[in-house]
């Protein structure tokens, strides 16, 4: 089974095909479990975490072409972690956007039964911070590296340095998303410049890049960037696009 990254900005109807892959491959799972219905958790720890949580819920309820899946949603509140109910005997793992630094908090306690489920074959969905922090090693939020401003900066983190946090660990190089879009790709050239990380890639809004046994797949309207250390500086290229 495969990690789905989605770089954000896919809310609507027409974003369906974008979830479709994770859909199809829950329904396998289920199949495999003995299941006619896939269930899928589906996890917001957004502000807006019950809206958000049903909106995501609705997109993948209409990504798939076999049996209606069976959504079990979760609303996170900061500071209140996820429990290992909320990902208990399901077919796939849908992991919402917000704040990065608070959607890895809320997860963090099930991260190791993350990685168990993924590997057993559950796969996992993330969109905007649901995928940064799939990566071994989380990007958070801030502008900043050493005090130089490497990206357009949020109002409300004006000088702030970024970070790194141990993430889920589902895949080895670190995620950027909403990368065309927010102007994110010199973030992730700086920290992979810089050492904070050993390699990136950055997922472009309404844009699905699928980790799985067969290499590295890209769907979507956009580019996936990968960032890789190079002799004097950094090597980047693009997936699809």
């Amino acid at each position: 089974m495969s990690v789905h990254l989605i770089g954000g900005g896919a809310t609507t109807a027409a974003d369906a095909p974008l979830y479709a892959p994770f859909v199809a491959e829950a329904a396998l799972r289920a199949g495999h479990a003995g299941r006619a219905r896939p269930r899928v958790a589906v996890i917001s720890l957004h502000p807006e975490a019950e809206e958000k949580a049903a909106a995501l819920g609705e997109l993948l309820a209409g990504a798939g072409t076999g049996p209606a899946i069976e959504v079990h949603l979760t609303a996170g509140r900061r500071g209140e972690p996820i429990g290992l109910d909320a990902i208990a005997d399901v077919d796939g793992i849908a992991v919402g956007g917000g704040v990065v630094e608070d959607v890895r908090a809320g997860l963090e306690p099930v991260f190791g039964e993350l990685r168990r489920l993924v590997a057993g074959g559950v796969p996992y969905l993330g969109v905007s911070a649901g995928a940064m922090i799939a990566a071994e090693g989380s990007l958070g939020g801030g502008s900043r590296i050493g005090g130089v401003v490497v990206s357009p900066e949020d109002p409300g983190e004006a000088g702030d340095e970024l970070e790194i946090e141990a993430g889920i660990g589902l895949v080895d190089v670190a995620i950027e998303v909403h990368v065309a879009e927010r102007g994110m790709l010199s973030r992730l050239v700086a920290a992979v410049e810089s050492g904070l990380v050993a390699g990136g890639l950055g997922v472009d809004e309404r844009t699905a890049l699928i980790v799985g046994d067969g290499g590295l797949r890209v769907e979507g309207k956009g580019s996936v960037w990968r960032v890789l250390p190079a002799e004097g500086g950094v090597l980047v290229s693009t997936i699809g696009g």
